[in-house]
């Protein structure tokens, strides 16, 4: 019985070298891909598009601010109230659509990134099993303080090769 504990104990540590680990940061390999890159630009043009119709309601508000400062004194409180109110409504409508924007631009990058990520996904799950690994460990994003390159593999070039195959 002796034995047998004394040999469990001597093995144990050997299972734990045993076991393969790899990392990868994923979020420079995205970036890196050429699809990814396409996306990135077209969100970006997408984005100036939304900043630029904000930018002109706000003109556009600042403009007619300016007005109503200029010419409250004459008018009467009935159009005052008016312009006030319209100004305020011009205000909701800019912030509404600021939101509306954010919306589409989320949505948008969730359907174009989405398919990439998903892809970039299986190969890292297609290379952890094929390589044995039990854990493949985000590098960039948890930030770990130190991985032994002996013990973790960066398994990039593999991925890499495994996400051309699934093109």
């Amino acid at each position: 019985m002796k034995k047998t504990l004394i040999m469990l104990m001597m093995l144990a540590p050997m299972t734990l070298f045993a076991q393969k680990f790899g990392h990868i940061d994923s979020q420079s390999f995205i970036q890196s891909l050429p699809e990814a890159i396409k996306v990135q630009s077209e969100l970006e043009a997408q984005g100036k598009i939304y900043e630029n119709e904000l930018k002109g309601l706000q003109e556009e508000l600042q403009r007619k601010a300016e007005d109503y400062e200029k010419t409250k004194s004459t008018m009467n409180p009935t159009k005052q109230a008016e312009t006030e109110k319209s100004l305020q409504d011009m205000y909701t409508k800019i912030q509404q659509a600021a939101q509306d924007n954010q919306t589409a631009y989320n949505k948008m990058q969730q359907e174009k990134l989405g398919p990439i990520i998903e892809k970039v996904r299986t190969a890292i799950q297609n290379v952890a099993k094929t390589g044995g690994y039990v854990y493949i460990m985000e590098k960039e994003a948890g930030q770990p303080l130190y991985v032994n390159d002996a013990i973790s593999k960066d398994v990039t070039a593999e991925v890499k090769a495994e996400y051309n195959k699934l093109k």
